[in-house]
């Protein structure tokens, strides 16, 4: 007879630690979330208007497991965009001549121009079924969150100091072997708080995603975004509360399940590692290290992954001959007749297109908004670099701050503009308020962050030999500023700029236009230009819209914003 013989506490202990039960329920916890978050997406569309969103709070748990997934799919398909684009552009000097300015083009389309444009196309993707509008609203996320995250990782390419990419020369790496061993791990710890940005400033268009209002077209998807803009119509000021806690909770969660493992673990690819200073501690990254079971199950990937880096690991690069002078000059000039002549072509198409249903005056209307709101972001721009620069360096020079800090500036970056709404309209009504002026600050709301997180990432990779020489030599005041913190962070506060403007430009949509049950105020501008036209219908002026918005964001960025890009580049280059 055979005998079962019970495994004691003992065993059970000798079997699974500690580290392997915290994880089997971390992974027991990420199925149940992906499991509840996406059971509704193959439902037939109808059955959102069946059952649509409602303001009680016992529904807020779905809503925030449902948006959370939304972003989180987002970024997995950002850092792809930003992997493949911002490496073509950084190494490849004929492909930059284009992805950069496209790029510009890119991150200053209102998210309304997005999702006018692409949303009939989503939709038809799954006709009649939900997953065609959960396409929609995370294309429209995805478009909040990737330009952000590809121009930190090209300025991070573009500045890799040259002792690395000698020693990748002297090893003899192939493109493949560099890019992973030294491009990535030199740009992981910046483009790591650039995806907390990222993250955080998809909350501030999650309404729009989720709310789509397109001329006939309307979707409302279940999500804290929709909850909000319910909230917001209804002027019930108690749910707008409820909206604010979940958001908090829901940021607390995703800091430490993901974002705090992803710091301590990019912590090892600093540049510099300052003697005495403790690194980043997260209790998620010491279970997924010291888990035997994770261990065992991520093993044989690692294996793959390192054999696959390893071919032709001692391959020395091929020797390419160099062209001719002549030929090198004669491809070149093939080469940018051909992008002009496209550029040309796309231009006169898009001309035509908006013509058909506008007239001249719209064009020089359109140009005047433009000019009105290119004010307003070039003015906020400069009070939030006052503001920020110098906390940023305060906070980016001392590891422990930058940890207490982190959620705080995460839940600031995600504050939605239209939860202020109510004060905003509240206060211009009451006060008799210019909404030109007074709406204003709606614009860097979600904006300035890029330039703090950017500040941050660039005031901890001051090398502490840097620090030690300023400390030695008594070097205090502006001087210090002048010689080591502008001149070391100065690349870095440039992509958070360069950012924020476009974003500035993007959020006018928003904030241009502000509603509170029957109160509705009007900033004149470019992006309440464009909300205007969207809530219409009319594509032929928010294409105009939208063109106009593109020309004035390319215009600056490349008669100001690019030199001193390439300024900093030069300039304040490591190694």
């Amino acid at each position: 007879m055979r005998v079962v013989v019970p495994i004691s506490v003992g065993g059970w202990a000798r079997l699974f630690s500690r580290w392997d039960i915290l994880a089997i329920l971390l992974v027991l916890g990420l199925l149940v979330f992906l499991g509840e978050a996406s059971r509704h997406l193959f439902e037939p569309l109808i059955e959102l208007e069946k059952q649509p969103p409602s303001l009680d709070p016992r529904h807020l748990p779905e809503y925030a497991a449902r948006t959370t997934l939304r972003m989180l799919i987002a970024m997995v398909l950002s850092l792809i965009f930003t992997f493949t684009y911002a490496t073509l552009a950084a190494k490849n000097k004929r492909a930059e001549r284009i992805l950069i300015p496209l790029l510009d083009i890119l991150q200053s389309v209102p998210i309304l121009g997005f999702i006018s444009v692409t949303v009939i196309f989503f939709m038809e993707l799954a006709p009649g079924r939900v997953l065609g509008a959960e396409f929609a609203a995370i294309f429209a996320i995805f478009t909040s969150q990737a330009w952000n995250m590809a121009f930190s990782f090209y300025q991070s390419l573009r500045t890799v100091p040259t002792e690395l990419t000698e020693a990748s020369r002297c090893f003899r790496l192939n493109p493949w072997m560099t890019f992973w061993r030294v491009d990535v791990p030199f740009a992981m710890p910046q483009l790591i708080w650039n995806m907390m940005m990222s993250m955080s400033g998809s909350w501030f268009f999650v309404v729009a995603s989720e709310a789509i209002s397109v001329g006939h077209t309307t979707v409302t998807l279940p999500g804290i975004g929709s909850y909000i803009a319910l909230a917001i119509d209804r002027q019930d000021l108690r749910a707008v509360g409820w909206a604010i806690g979940a958001m908090l909770i829901v940021i607390l969660i995703y800091d430490q399940l993901l974002f705090r493992p992803l710091v301590a673990w990019a912590d090892r690819f600093r540049f510099e590692q300052e003697a005495g200073v403790l690194p980043p501690r997260s209790w998620v990254f010491n279970v997924l290290r010291r888990s035997r079971l994770v261990d065992r199950a991520t093993r044989p990937c690692g294996l793959l992954w390192r054999r696959s880096l390893r071919a032709n690991w001692l391959t020395p690069r091929p020797m390419v001959k160099p062209l001719p002078r002549y030929r090198a000059g004669w491809i070149s000039f093939v080469w940018d007749a051909a992008v002009l002549t496209a550029i040309v072509i796309a231009l006169l198409l898009l001309t035509r297109f908006a013509a058909q249903g506008v007239t001249p005056a719209d064009f020089g209307t359109t140009l005047l908004l433009g000019l009105a709101t290119l004010t307003r972001v070039l003015v906020l721009i400069a009070i939030a670099s006052v503001i920020w620069v110098p906390v940023g360096v305060w906070v980016g020079t001392r590891p422990r701050v930058a940890n207490a800090v982190q959620p705080v500036a995460q839940f600031l970056a995600a504050f939605p503009a239209n939860l202020l709404f109510p004060i905003f309209v509240s206060v211009i009504v009451a006060w008799r308020l210019d909404p030109n002026i007074w709406l204003s600050p709606l614009m860097i709301l979600g904006n300035q962050w890029y330039i703090l997180f950017n500040v941050i990432a660039g005031a901890a990779a001051i090398p502490a030999e840097m620090r030690a020489v300023g400390d030695n030599l008594h070097v205090r005041g502006w001087l210090w500023w002048r010689r080591i913190a502008l001149p070391a962070i100065f690349p870095y506060y440039v992509t958070g700029a360069i950012t924020a403007s476009g974003g500035s430009w993007n959020a006018s949509i928003v904030a241009e236009v502000a509603s509170w049950g029957n109160e509705h105020l009007h900033a004149a501008g470019l992006g309440a230009y464009i909300a205007h036209e969207t809530e219409l219908g009319d594509f032929h002026r928010i294409v105009l819209g939208i063109a106009t918005m593109s020309l004035y964001v390319v215009v600056v960025n490349r008669t100001f914003w690019r030199p001193l890009y390439h300024y900093a580049e030069r300039k304040f280059r490591l190694g």
